[in-house]
């Protein structure tokens, strides 16, 4: 099935479940996903889209949005044009560039950076922390939901790779975070009290990362 929407052809995903309700989705597969019941026509479909265009257009937005961020280089909360040439010898930045050799260059480079910078900041925030707490071990992975976790078992503090995007202050204060997880493992007042302690502005930092 197709529908079409301010001019632009999107196919449609139908899923039949026995269920009550009809659910409307559009995915980063630029395809629009449709759960219904069994019993449900093309032509009732077509009807419900049609009486949902603006939430449709909202989730083309948001997806399209998505998209370009993906496609877009963020290094310590700058964007940066990619430029590859066969005479680079390492990697350098200039001005709102970066140049490299080629792509694996590239990721070398961009992967001793997280290691690099995070062991850093965790370093330098772990010696400003009054509290007395033992310090974690620290790793670092790529997470889809979460931009770090401690784990009270095993005594350890992940950090997402992707924080490398942002600038030094969101990449502190998501330590800083963690860090007071030790003390307070919840979100109450005590645990933001220990957050706003090192990190007066955690607020602000949070809704930025939440954009």
């Amino acid at each position: 099935m197709i529908y079409e929407l301010d001019g632009i052809k999107y196919d449609v995903v139908i899923e039949k479940k026995n269920n009550k309700n009809l659910y409307i989705r559009v995915k980063s597969d630029m395809k629009i996903h449709v759960t219904c019941n069994y019993f449900v026509s093309k032509g009732m479909i077509k009807k419900v889209l049609d009486e949902n265009e603006n939430a449709l257009r909202k989730m083309v937005k948001q997806i399209n949005r998505g998209i370009e961020k993906n496609n877009k280089f963020f290094y310590l909360g700058h964007e940066y044009d990619i430029i590859i040439s066969e005479d680079i010898n390492e990697v350098k930045i200039i001005d709102n560039k970066i140049f490299a050799k080629n792509e694996k260059m590239l990721n070398k480079w961009y992967n001793n950076e997280i290691i690099r910078i995070f062991d850093e900041r965790y370093v330098y925030v772990f010696n400003h922390f009054k509290e007395n707490v033992k310090s974690p071990i620290l790793k670092i992975r790529n997470m889809k939901t979460r931009w770090g976790v401690y784990n009270r078992k095993n005594h350890t503090i992940t950090l997402n790779s992707r924080l490398i995007e942002f600038d030094i202050s969101k990449i502190d204060y998501v330590i800083i975070h963690e860090l007071s997880h030790i003390l307070h493992f919840n979100h109450s007042k005590e645990f933001w009290g220990v957050v706003s302690k090192y990190c007066n502005n955690y607020k602000e930092i949070r809704k930025e990362m939440r954009e």
